[in-house]
């Protein structure tokens, strides 16, 4: 298997129990795992003088959201509410395509990876009724290019505006395609084997876009399937009123009694 040494680092920051920083070490990378960090003399196919370089984890980025890379430091938004930003941003979204999926990810990663970050979590939930059946796939795409470990939450909306959510109706879609292609996905790109650099995540968007059977569902077949689930939770006093006015129940109880807690 390919072996790569980093000979005589200046640091290692090692974040391991003790929190050591060990300095002129040597580590080596077997595949695409570490396999060796200390001082002992040891051989590789590559080597690598580390002498100049201070080596640590990779950062791992727990939520994000890729498409709005192209839509921020947009004046007219700055200083809205939760609420009435996505109002607003709905607009501009609802022309997503899979060109800008594809090149916002490739942007929103390619920020990441300078700054240290070598595992992204993105919430992709905007879905138009046109055009959006592999918007995951060319994130997954993105991902590959860089190589950067990707965790794709398939997110999703199902409550718009005429059933009292807060989403236009062309971005929400109906329980049966999401959970189809939320299944889809897992079975292409899904790997929970260890270091893998695909896995799928199940993410209705939050309470005040989707129903309560979308919720359930999700947490059935997420449980099913054998991966996570994500969402977006007590944000904003506005949030907690819709709660509480749809629902009469505050944001976790409520999704307590959609079977998501334990």
């Amino acid at each position: 298997m390919n072996t790569t040494l980093f000979r005589n680092a200046k640091a290692i920051v090692t974040v391991d129990g003790d929190d050591r920083v060990l300095l002129n070490a040597n580590l080596r990378i077997k595949g695409n795992a570490i396999d060796y960090i200390g001082y002992d003399d040891i051989d590789a196919e590559h080597m690598i003088d580390a002498s100049e370089l201070i080596l640590y984890p990779g950062l791992i980025n727990t939520h994000h959201h890729f498409y709005q890379t192209f839509t921020r430091n947009l004046a007219q938004v700055q200083n809205l509410e939760l609420f009435p930003w996505l109002t607003a941003l709905y607009e501009i979204w609802r022309h997503l395509d899979d060109e800008c999926i594809y090149y916002s990810s490739l942007t929103a990663m390619g920020e990441l990876v300078r700054y240290g970050c070598t595992t992204a979590m993105d919430h992709h939930y905007v879905f138009p009724k046109e055009g959006s059946d592999h918007f995951i796939d060319r994130q997954f795409d993105a991902a590959e290019a860089l190589g950067v470990r990707l965790h794709a939450a398939r997110g999703s909306m199902s409550r718009g505006k005429s059933d009292g959510g807060l989403p236009p109706d062309d971005l929400v879609q109906d329980i049966t395609t999401i959970l189809e292609d939320s299944e889809r996905l897992v079975h292409k790109f899904h790997d929970p084997s260890p270091f893998s650099m695909k896995q799928v995540v199940l993410a209705p968007c939050s309470p005040f876009s989707v129903t309560t059977d979308l919720l359930r569902e999700s947490a059935r077949l997420a449980r099913k399937l054998g991966v996570r689930l994500h969402t977006h939770l007590c944000e904003t006093y506005d949030e907690e009123q819709f709660c509480l006015d749809m629902f009469g129940q505050r944001p976790l109880d409520y999704m307590e009694s959609c079977e998501w807690i334990g």
